[in-house]
Parts: structure tokens; C-alpha cells; sequence
């Protein structure tokens, strides 16, 4: 495991990933989205957080975020 960079990451990572996640899709996938004009997306990071963005009828995106996080 990398050393932390931030006091959110040391005590609470998942919420640090889950953030880092959501700002990703919010920003990065969402811009490539509209750039390349498509009409359905589906991502996932390996860590059980998934997207799905699909343009609308009226021309809006719509964006379901699911993340499922269970280690044993």
C-alpha cells in the first residue's frame, strides 16, 4: 500500500477513493463524454466502483453511480 498523501487518505481511505472516484467521473469522463459525442458509457475501476452515462432524448446526460465495496 502507498503511504497517504493527504490526513483524509490516513484516516479514512475508502472515502478518500470513493471522492477521488466521483471527481473523476464528474470532471474527466464526463468531458470525454460530450467531446466524442457518444451515447452510452460504462466504466469501472477494478475496486468495485461502476458508471454508466447515457444521453438523454432531450439531449442530457445522465449519470448512475454505483460502488460496492466488501472485503473479507
Amino acid at each position: 500500500m502507498k503511504d497517504p498523501k493527504t490526513m483524509d487518505e490516513a484516516y479514512n481511505p475508502e472515502e478518500s477513493a470513493k471522492g477521488k472516484w466521483t471527481k473523476f467521473v464528474e470532471t474527466t469522463l464526463v468531458d470525454f463524454f460530450k467531446e466524442h459525442g457518444l451515447e452510452k458509457l460504462s466504466a469501472e475501476d477494478g475496486n468495485g466502483n461502476k458508471v454508466k452515462l447515457q444521453r438523454t432524448k432531450d439531449d442530457e446526460i445522465k449519470v448512475e453511480q454505483s460502488s460496492i465495496s466488501i472485503r473479507y
